[in-house]
């Protein structure tokens, strides 16, 4: 498909510090793209060289079909870009703030206030509209600012962790207003730390870590690289964890000494998870209890890192 966003080879590094490490990835027109990693991994200084605020120090990426070094301005007329700060003022009814944005945005006073109605409309705020937004939950607050962001109709938009701080039925909301985003063709560009978000959102998902793209693919594809189902194990005490621990070797995806647990890689068939429980726990005394689960985001996320970590 028509890529929307591409980058090659992205670096950018302070002082001795390398925040990217020679970054690749490619985004298709009107799909929904997240990028996740744990704090200092690199995913805001992405979003803020693909949106021209940061200059890269090497590689090359495009953005809705211009390079944001040499076409910097036009990269900005055609992107949004919603980081976790509202930027509309608090001051103003929501429908001031986007009449505003529309103005200086080049719209006349008529089109200004018809862009308005229709964003307050499309993000269920159009009874809140007349409202000082000082008043707005933080969920109303943010579907505001990202309404702001799209006064201008841009094809791209960057949401950098857009549902930090919600609580949960505010952060359904923005999953919804999102989904129908890029149902109306709009390439959407998500960072998240959640990462069931970016299981229910995203076509395509990048694991950002150390600066560098460690795996990337739809979220079936990541949790299948790490198999699909997972033996869970409580143990009784210490001795016990360390000795499953050892008899496990690379079949143990994940394991935590201060909780005394362990996950083991498995088909799921019942016939493998009794051959695991026998083999680790021949005397029925080092394993507490078991739980047989399929594979989620957080352990394709955990497994991928820390491997990439231990260098394998």
């Amino acid at each position: 498909m028509e890529a929307a966003i591409e980058v090659v080879g992205l670096t950018k590094s302070y002082g001795r510090v390398a925040v990217l490490a020679g970054v690749d990835l490619r985004v298709a027109r009107g799909s929904v793209y997240a990028l996740l990693g744990s704090n200092g991994a690199g995913k805001t200084t992405t979003v803020r060289t693909l949106a021209t605020l940061v200059r890269p120090d090497e590689g090359r990426a495009t953005v809705a079909g211009f390079d944001v070094v040499r076409d910097r301005r036009r990269v900005r007329r055609a992107i949004s870009l919603t980081g976790q700060h509202a930027t509309v003022d608090e001051s103003l009814t929501g429908e001031e703030n986007l009449r505003m944005m529309g103005r200086l945005s080049g719209l006349s006073r008529k089109g200004a206030r018809r862009r308005a109605a229709e964003l307050l409309e499309r993000f269920d705020l159009a009874e809140a509209g007349k409202r000082r937004v000082g008043t707005y939950s933080g969920g109303m607050w943010r579907r505001l600012d990202l309404a702001a962001g799209l006064v201008g109709a841009p094809s791209v938009i960057f949401l950098d962790e857009p549902t930090t701080g919600l609580d949960v039925r505010s952060r359904k909301a923005m999953w919804e207003v999102i989904t129908r985003l890029a149902g109306s063709g709009t390439t959407v560009f998500l960072t998240t730390q959640y990462l069931e978000e970016a299981d229910s959102l995203a076509g395509r998902i990048a694991l950002l870590d150390g600066g560098r793209v460690v795996a990337e693919g739809t979220a079936d594809e990541l949790k299948a690289r790490v198999a699909a189902w997972r033996l869970d194990l409580v143990l009784s005490d210490a001795r016990s964890f360390a000795e499953v621990t050892r008899l496990l070797g690379a079949r143990a995806v994940h394991s935590d000494p201060a909780r005394l647990t362990v996950e083991a890689a498995t088909d799921g068939s019942a016939a493998q998870v009794r051959a695991l429980l026998d083999e680790v726990d021949p005397g029925r005394s080092a394993v507490e209890r078991f739980t047989v689960r399929g594979a989620t985001l957080d352990d394709a996320f955990l497994a991928l890192t820390d491997r990439e970590r231990a260098g394998g």
